[in-house]
């Protein structure tokens, strides 16, 4: 399908000639030579972004006042927040976000067949990729059965979505997936899928070349930002609407520069990087903005470490983290093996359009900070949050004190020794350090074994996630830690799960063709399968035993993974700790077992013959990883495992396929049903209302992730999702995930707030998906929802901080739309979620005047009325609230209303920016 380009009034397209083909091209110069303003000290990202509204201006959805906002930005330092209209060249999905977004585009084909149109307008206009990374579970590890135990599984579980998916991608134009056991979205994209440079015929058949953009329906769509692609997460429903030709509608963004000196020390790695670049930049409040990197260190920077520290742009708050293109991006296409004219392409065009990065390269930025990289030093974070820092050194004292905060004041009198009562000997209690009377213990005894376990004790080991299995220089160094560990005769500790989840099957390749996937066999990281695992939730069960020991005796048990996220209630039920790491890190921890122990400085563990061995006896130098990636990580890798990336094995080809233009809802499917979203639409939007007499559904903290609104992870058959499940006759052993059902909206309501470690503050130390209900009782929210449905009560959530950080979950705002949560009130929202409320029709508030939840005396039995809603509603208008208090005193407050811009407030209107659409394709 060619692209729709605009009508070029200004006279900015150009011609490039590379190799024996002639490109147009949108030229920045030439928009200068027109006297549209000064651009030249733009950053590249910003550049992007203006080459977006020259393509396509039109008069109406960009104008040329759109075009000379930019150069007001530069000159006013880095600010000029003017409304654009956005769009992206593509759009990338992933399985659990994808599954309801094409949920939704089925769904709409009904809504526009009912209003009288018709179901082909329904169709992406951009092309799609959904590759199918977030479902393989680790049931099976430490064996070499386990990858085709984990994928035998995975089918099992999900051949329902995997028939809904190719029923998709033969109905719809423009879309295509990549099939499960491939690899993880991210790394496919950066490895495969993402040019750069991007080329195609326009409307008048001739050829157009383009910076390569994109949105994605997970938050980690950054990463391809390492390769001077600009994408970011959006929710589902926002990429919804971008694929039917919606333009995204943003503020011309806040840049921030990051500059990046000096070159990495012996012994560290990208992750310890990353990990300081998060730290620095959650201190210097990025949320909403672009972060793009420059200086003479990226000279030192492969872009593989360059994409693991675009992938964490959610964890910094930023929109993106972009690296301008130059002579390492040229270096990492051809490697990855791209075609040497797009390559040439890229060259050409990004020195024409004043887009490559020159020695000297220092733009305008809003404010700028500063890292010289000699200064990292190895580091984990956690126990909590990507951005919660820790030099190793001070790990394990840091561990401590976090399980004395734990347990002062709560149970730290209840230090009891529980030992496993059986058969045979027990060991010792050993000393640990830093205890000082606050750990708990317990015995285990599995399969003849006795150990124990501790406050400490790592259950979960997991080299996992797209962040780092893209960068061979940290795969490469935990399979040389591995091979040194087996040299010495060392083994991970019987309670550690091990596993290895590449992010694509050129990992693979390169690994045994060092030799060194038997080497990390021999410590038990097998792999286990191509997808997103740990990170996502998807770690599987405990051994009984061990799941036991931890529960029955309330140990702080944890996990150390590769991954990016590491919050609350994500990574296992029966983990309190999570800890992000460096690949290396995540064998030695393994092979240490214990978190109390001091990775830096103290023994990690002993050979057979009772010999100390240190973390520095089995890490690899620098020239020892480099010299293997030269050897290993090649082009033809690349090209081999790519070479029939849509086709899959034979397990994908045996899908079956059903349907045709609409889709056939089966009506006992417990994965896939036709959401209400549409269901008796009229043909004309509505008014936005003021909000009278709604009721308080919860009251909530800080850092109130997507992951508390709605968890990705396994669930009980206690839960209302579990008790849906089990009426409909599904086993607990088939109920899978909340990710994995996430077509089923009736699912999905019912695991909304359900997070195991959310805490409403309505209720009293209660954790999980409580709150009061009409008659003022405890229950869960989903039934106190319900039952304020059934009276007509408007409902409202209080928050704190950060309110919606991390994944770019949709669900997180169509559950909370669903449950029938007409406000959210917080002290500030993450970018993703805030859009994604405004595109399910639920308003974002921020409170003003230093109010807060706390400030407020917030108990939860409070009504809330906000007026100022109806008639000529402005964006960001300040709006009267008043708060009812259970003892029938009122306070009258201001709030901030976040509905952003004048097309999000026709969202609205709507009830959603997707009715918006449909309404409109409907009328067209």
């Amino acid at each position: 399908m060619p692209i729709q380009v605009g009508q070029d009034t200004t006279k900015t397209r150009k011609s490039l000639s590379v190799g024996d083909k002639t490109f147009s091209y949108y030229s920045i110069p030439a928009a200068e030579e027109a006297g549209l303003g000064e651009f030249s000290k733009l950053p590249a990202a910003l550049k992007v972004v203006l080459e977006n509204m020259l393509r396509f201006e039109d008069g109406k959805t960009v104008s040329v006042d759109d075009i000379k906002a930019f150069s007001d930005w530069g000159k006013n330092g880095g600010k000029n927040p003017v409304e654009i209209a956005y769009r992206p060249a593509r759009v990338l999905m992933q399985d659990f976000t994808g599954v309801p977004a094409v949920v939704d585009l089925a769904a709409m084909r009904d809504g526009i067949v009912g209003l009288g149109g018709d179901a082909k307008k329904i169709n992406p206009l951009v092309p799609v990729d959904l590759v199918i990374d977030h479902s393989v579970m680790i049931d099976e590890f430490g064996n070499p059965r386990a990858f085709q135990m984990n994928v035998d599984r995975e089918y099992e579980r999900n051949m329902e979505r995997y028939q809904f998916l190719k029923w998709g991608q033969t109905a719809f134009e423009n879309f295509r997936v990549v099939p499960p056991g491939t690899g993880i979205c991210h790394q496919v994209n950066l490895e495969y899928l993402s040019k750069t440079v991007w080329s195609d015929k326009d409307q008048n058949g001739e050829l157009v070349a383009y910076p390569d953009t994109l949105v994605g329906t997970d938050s980690h769509t950054t990463m391809v930002n390492g390769a001077a692609v600009l994408g970011w997460g959006v929710g589902g429903i926002e990429a919804e609407a971008a694929m039917l030709g919606q333009p995204i509608s943003m503020l011309i963004p806040e840049v921030v520069g990051f500059k990046l000196t000096g070159a990495m020390t012996e012994g560290t790695t990208g992750t310890d990087l990353v990990l300081r670049v998060v730290e620095m930049l959650r201190e210097k409040g990025v949320v909403g903005k672009f972060v793009e990197f420059y200086g003479e260190g990226l000279d030192n920077l492969p872009l593989a470490q360059r994409a693991t520290i675009a992938n964490m742009a959610p964890e910094y708050g930023a929109t993106c983290g972009f690296f301008p293109i130059d002579d390492e991006t040229l270096r990492y296409l051809t490697q990855t093996g791209r075609d040497k004219d797009t390559i040439a392409l890229v060259e050409a065009y990004a020195k024409a359009n004043g887009m490559w990065r020159e020695p000297g390269y220092d733009p305008v930025y809003t404010d700028t900070l500063a890292l010289d990289m000699s200064t990292v030093v190895p580091a984990i974070s956690g126990p909590k949050r990507p951005q919660d820092h820790i030099d190793l050194d001070k790990a394990a004292a840091n561990f401590a004190q976090y399980v004395r905060g734990q347990r002062e004041g709560k149970d730290a009198s209840e230090n009891q020794e529980v030992r496993w009562e059986g058969e045979g000997g027990q060991p010792e209690p050993r000393e640990i350090p830093g205890d000082e009377g606050h750990h708990k213990r317990g015995f285990v005894k599995t399969e003849g074994e006795g150990y124990q376990l501790h406050d400490g004790s790592i259950v979960i080991a997991s080299i996992t996630s797209c962040t780092n299995t893209s960068n061979p220089y940290v795969m490469i160094g935990a399979g040389l830690v591995a091979r040194k560990a087996r040299q010495l005769g060392l083994d991970r500790k019987p309670w550690v799960k091990t596993s290895l989840a590449p992010g694509s099957q050129v990992v693979t390749e390169y690994l045994e063709a060092a030799g060194l996937q038997e080497d990390l066999d021999a410590v038990g990281f097998n792999l286990v399968g191509y997808g997103c695992t740990t990170c996502i939730g998807n770690s599987g069960p405990l051994q009984a035993e061990i799941s036991k020991a931890v529960n029955d005796h309330d140990l702080i048990a944890t996990a150390v993974l590769s991954g990016n996220r590491n919050f609350e209630g994500r990574i296992s039920p029966d983990v309190r700790a999570n800890y992000l790491a460096s690949p290396p890190l995540v064998v030695a921890y393994a092979l240490a077992g214990d978190m109390n122990i001091d990775m830096a400085n103290s023994p990690i563990a002993q050979t057979p013959d009772g010999k100390d061995v240190y973390l520095k006896d089995i890490w690899p130098t620098d020239a020892e990883i480099a010299e293997l990636v030269e050897k290993v990580v090649t082009r033809e890798a690349f090209q081999s495992k790519y070479a029939d990336v849509f086709k899959g094995d034979e397990k994908w080809q045996a899908v079956d396929v059903s349907g045709g233009e609409t889709y056939d809802w089966p009506p006992s499917s417990t994965y896939i049903q036709n959401p209400p979203y549409f269901q008796g639409m009229g043909p004309k939007a509505g008014d936005i209302k003021d909000i009278e007499g709604a009721r308080v559904l919860a009251v909530l903290g800080d850092m109130i992730t997507t992951d508390h609104i709605s968890p990705a992870g396994s669930f009980k058959d206690t839960t209302p999702a579990g008790k849906y499940l089990i009426e409909r006759q599904v086993p607990v052993r088939e109920f899978n995930s909340y990710g994995s059902r996430r077509g089923n909206h009736e699912v999905m309501m019912r695991g909304t707030f359900a997070n195991i470690r959310i805490k409403n503050e309505m209720l009293d130390g209660v954790e999980g998906g409580y709150t009061k209900g009409p008659d003022g009782e405890q229950t869960s929210i989903y039934d106190a929802a319900m039952a304020y449905q059934d009276q007509g009560t408007p409902l409202v959530i209080f928050g704190g901080e950060q309110y919606g950080a991390g994944s770019s979950r949709d669900w997180a705002a169509k559950g909370t739309a669903l449950l029938g949560v007409k406000a959210v009130i917080a002290e500030n929202f993450e970018r993703i979620h805030r859009s994604n409320l405004v595109g399910m029709g639920v308003i974002p508030f921020e409170f003003t005047g230093g109010d807060t939840r706390t400030s407020l005396g917030l108990k939860g039995d409070e009504t809330v009325s906000i007026t100022g809603l109806e008639g000529d509603l402005k964006p960001l208008s300040e709006v009267p609230c008043t708060i009812t208090y259970g003892d029938g005193s009122t306070k009258e407050i201001t709030l901030k209303c976040r509905i952003d811009t004048a097309i999000e407030k026709e969202y609205v209107e709507h009830g959603g920016v997707l009715h918006y659409v449909l309404r409109d394709l409907a009328k067209s």
